[in-house]
């Protein structure tokens, strides 16, 4: 066998590290980090611990998942059943690709890197954003036409532009602080652990890794290797590499939130909190910096987001090619940027809040797939548990009213107050389902004893 087809250089598993880090880091990872920051305060390091395990733990759970499958998502989810599969990979790309995702990039890159550089007159016009948008989609489907060059592209290129700009920013911040760590606020107060572990779902990685995946064993076997183990080892390494440098970033930008309140004082969000600090540590010059990063980071996101959903929907409809749907995808995620972040997020929220569980007990019971031999009953019962509790926390975000429902929730699941209730209920599921797999088996066993 060609030693190609089983072994990469480290520089270029290096590479695939590099670019599974600036898919995964997008606009939200770098604003989720510093809110964190500033209202732990003095508790910080102990929230940061709990986002560091949901923010970067899990998603290296998940490429690790695609990458013991050997294939993509579809595969993975059709464990549990062909068509939860099929139904559930849909709307997992939908959410985070054209409906969302995508266009969310186009319009946060906007709002961070151009906006504070316009006039009042224009801030008002809709023609900046739509000049903006088109142009920046372009670019992205430039970037994305070609999937096999995507390694080049963004890990030898944009990813170090992207690094650079984050390490001047950071590395201000550490030599010259912009102030002392204040007083914890709200729930970091009290269990600041336990509050991190939560907000490490804002980052949405878990989600977005089960559909890069996909991209990393393509852009490996673009290589010339062949062999599904030695595919799955670099994956895996290349996972290790990536996270590595999200939890680096993360650390870095939530120190740089927990002490900034005396410089800045406190905001309301992640992205102004970076947008002040950046002024204060570099005055203009730092609103020229982040923009650039911001811009990079959400363009690389887009770049692996619109690749990932249009290679996926071509290879579900092969009449339609790849370009069709990159085109498709960019021009509709265009005009769903020009309708504004808030009501991307009003419509979308929900829909995450709903799938983010199923994926977190999917990748779960990739692990234990041995254990009780892939039965899909396993798969069925945990993840019908998770969905019934999951799709209540849903309905409850897009403002329908099943208060009797989540009162009943509230008595009976452990952890629904913290957003986890789902938990329980997927591990009873699961041994449900195990337990009827068993049944089903000994009749099974029962008939066929029969006939012999």
């Amino acid at each position: 066998m060609n030693v190609m087809e089983t072994k990469l250089s480290t520089k270029e598993q290096f590479a695939i590290g590099l670019m599974l880090f600036a898919l995964f880091f997008g606009a939200g990872n770098m604003i989720f980090p510093p809110a964190l920051g500033q209202a732990a305060g003095e508790n910080v390091w102990i929230a940061v611990a709990g986002f560091l395990i949901t923010g970067v733990g899990l998603p290296l759970l998940a490429v690790s998942a695609i990458a013991r499958t050997g294939s993509d998502l579809q595969t993975l989810a059709s464990r549990a059943h062909p068509l939860f599969g099929i139904i559930f990979t849909i709307v997992m790309y939908l959410a985070i690709g054209p409906l969302f995702a995508i266009p969310r990039t186009g319009t946060v890159s906007y709002e961070i890197g151009i906006t504070p550089f316009l006039s009042e007159e224009l801030k008002s016009s809709n023609m900046p954003l739509a000049v903006y948008t088109i142009v920046y989609f372009a670019l992205n489907l430039w970037l994305s036409i070609n999937p096999s060059k995507l390694v080049d592209r963004i890990g030898k290129l944009l990813t170090p532009l992207l690094l650079a700009g984050l390490f001047v920013l950071i590395t201000k911040s550490i030599v010259t602080p912009m102030g002392e760590f204040q007083a914890p606020t709200d729930a970091y107060a009290q269990s600041p652990f336990f509050k991190g572990f939560i907000d490490g779902y804002l980052t949405m990685d878990t989600i977005a890794a089960l559909v890069f995946g996909i991209i990393v064993i393509n852009s490996i076997k673009d290589k010339g290797v062949s062999n599904n183990k030695a595919i799955s080892r670099i994956c895996i390494r290349a996972g290790i590499i990536a996270v590595a440098g999200l939890a680096f970033i993360y650390v870095s930008l939530a120190y740089m939130g927990a002490s900034s309140p005396e410089a800045i004082g406190y905001k309301d969000n992640g992205g102004a909190i970076v947008t002040a600090a950046a002024y204060h540590l570099f005055g203009t010059a730092g609103n020229v910096i982040l923009g650039a990063i911001i811009t990079l980071a959400c363009l690389t996101t887009s770049v692996g987001l619109l690749s990932s959903c249009a290679s996926y929907f071509s290879k579900l409809t092969p009449s339609i090619s790849y370009k069709t749907y990159a085109i498709i995808m960019s021009v509709f995620s265009t005009a769903i940027a020009n309708v504004g972040l808030t009501n991307l997020i009003k419509i979308s929220v929900p829909v995450l809040i709903v799938i983010y569980p199923l994926a977190i007990v999917l990748v779960a019971l990739s692990f234990l797939h041995e254990k009780f031999n892939g039965r899909s009953e396993v798969y069925s019962g945990a993840l019908l548990a998770t969905g019934i509790v999951s799709i209540f926390d849903g309905l409850n975000n897009a403002g329908i009213d099943v208060n009797n429902v989540l009162i009943i929730f509230g008595k009976f699941l452990p952890f629904f107050s913290h957003g986890i209730g789902w938990l329980v209920p997927a591990i009873i599921g699961a041994i449900a389902g195990w337990i009827v797999s068993k049944i089903r088996g000994a009749k099974s066993e029962t008939a066929i004893n029969k006939v012999s």
